[in-house]
């Protein structure tokens, strides 16, 4: 049971790495007109950005499709990629952007320190010259902004 939580816990984390490698390489690399959507301004609610995540969402079932009989280190890996998807959805989709309206301002420094890296990162336009391209792990700078604020 504990090496099952180590394996999800560990995949939430490394999926950290993965998505700040992908945003950074491949989104606003090979994969920008794909991106892009996410960095113009719009008034609907999805975009075709949104289509990227599939990717993740592929693995995940793989994962479980092929770990599920044996209940095997594949079905906990589907596991944390998939809860690291739902941190992803309620963090920056909801959180971030407010693609629903359930948040309001916070006094958090880590939340605060969060919306301010990722407004930092939008603040170019092109592909070339963002910083900030993690969801969850925070450059202390911004902390250090956010306690400021």
């Amino acid at each position: 049971m504990l090496i099952n939580a180590v394996i999800v816990l560990g995949t939430f984390v490394t999926m950290e790495l993965v998505a700040w490698a992908v945003h950074k390489y491949v989104l606003h690399g090979f994969l920008w007109g794909i991106h892009e959507s996410h960095h113009k301004k719009h008034n609907h609610l999805f975009e075709l950005n949104d289509v990227s995540f599939a990717f993740y969402g592929v693995i995940a079932a793989l994962c479980f499709i092929y770990g599920t009989v044996a209940l095997d280190y594949r079905f906990w890996i589907g596991v944390g990629i998939t809860l690291y998807g739902a941190a992803y959805f309620f963090v920056h989709d909801l959180y971030i952007h407010r693609r629903a309206k359930l948040f309001g301002k916070t006094s958090n420094t880590y939340l605060r320190a969060l919306d301010i890296a990722h407004k930092v990162h939008h603040k170019t336009k092109g592909r070339d010259g963002s910083e900030s391209f993690g969801m969850l792990w925070v450059h202390p700078k911004f902390i250090r902004i956010a306690r400021k604020r």
